[in-house]
């Protein structure tokens, strides 16, 4: 009878064990030592988790070129941030590979030693946005939740998600946590013809958009600080390649001799963007590693 008893006893909480498997679990703290960026996860099972990033780029803000007036806005911003002062969630938006995402990762660089840490979170994980808040409220670090290339397809989850963490829920976000977003769309939503068929006019003249456009314009409002970035010149571009160049070690006069099949890349490319200076220069200090 005991033998019986125990083998029930052993298949219940067998049983117990793989429903506590699949129901859901509290967010838990990662090893806060471990590294100065996280990534938010979702395993198989569904349970989220913050895996430290053991290898984090080592872009500085000095690294990077032909941004000033955008790096001088997202350094102020930050440097409110770190010091305890009132700062603003931020959204950067614009051309493709113009450095948005690298100047948050530069800024993180250096702000580090101050208390910053980073926080990447998918767009499709921003519904757990609440869990990560509660997660790292009570730390003594400043938290930045990053969002890279951020938009939403119409009736995605994460839109409302994010809305009401920004502003809006009765639960706000803590003072040491904010969230720095990346996108190529202004509004963050796909915008189309007829929709502009809801503006109104006002007997004065006065403009006033429809329901849908408002809904659209909402959320990117609820960022306080909007930092727009432009396509580069040609000059602009050159420079940031003699910056990556001399990054990796090639010598001034192979540079300059570089420039013509700099240009030659970004017309293949058809851009002239920070990404394609970058990848031109690694293509070029690979090659003239040997016989600069």
């Amino acid at each position: 009878m005991n033998t019986q008893f125990e083998h029930l006893l052993a298949r219940a909480e067998h049983l117990i064990d793989r429903i506590e498997a699949v129901l859901p679990q509290a967010l838990t703290a990662p090893d806060w030592n471990a590294s100065m960026a996280y990534r938010y996860r979702k395993r198989s099972s569904g349970h989220g988790v913050l895996e430290p990033v053991r290898h984090v780029g080592a872009m500085r803000l000095s690294d990077l070129k032909e941004i000033e007036p955008q790096k001088e806005k997202i350094r102020r911003n930050t440097e409110h941030f770190v010091g305890g002062q009132p700062a603003n969630n931020v959204l950067l938006t614009g051309a493709r590979g113009t450095g948005k995402s690298s100047l948050i990762k530069a800024c993180l660089n250096e702000y580090a030693a101050r208390g910053l840490r980073l926080i990447e979170v998918d767009k499709a994980d921003l519904t757990d946005l609440p869990d990560i808040v509660d997660v790292v409220s009570e730390r003594s670090e400043k938290y930045i939740v990053y969002c890279d290339d951020l938009s939403f397809e119409d009736g995605e989850p994460g839109y409302k998600a994010l809305k009401s963490i920004l502003d809006g829920s009765v639960a706000a976000t803590t003072a040491n946590v904010l969230i720095y977003a990346t996108s190529n769309r202004r509004h963050l939503l796909p915008e189309y013809m007829q929709e502009n068929l809801s503006y109104t006019h006002t007997a004065d003249g006065e403009v006033h958009p429809g329901e849908v456009v408002e809904e659209k314009i909402s959320l990117s409002e609820r960022f306080g600080l909007w930092v727009s970035f432009y396509p580069f010149t040609q000059d602009e571009y050159l420079t940031i390649v003699a910056q990556w160049l001399s990054s990796f070690g090639v010598p001034a006069p192979a540079i300059e001799a570089a420039r013509a099949d700099a240009l030659i890349w970004a017309l293949e490319r058809g851009s002239r963007s920070g990404r394609v200076a970058y990848q031109f220069a690694r293509d070029y200090a690979g090659g003239h590693s040997q016989n600069p």
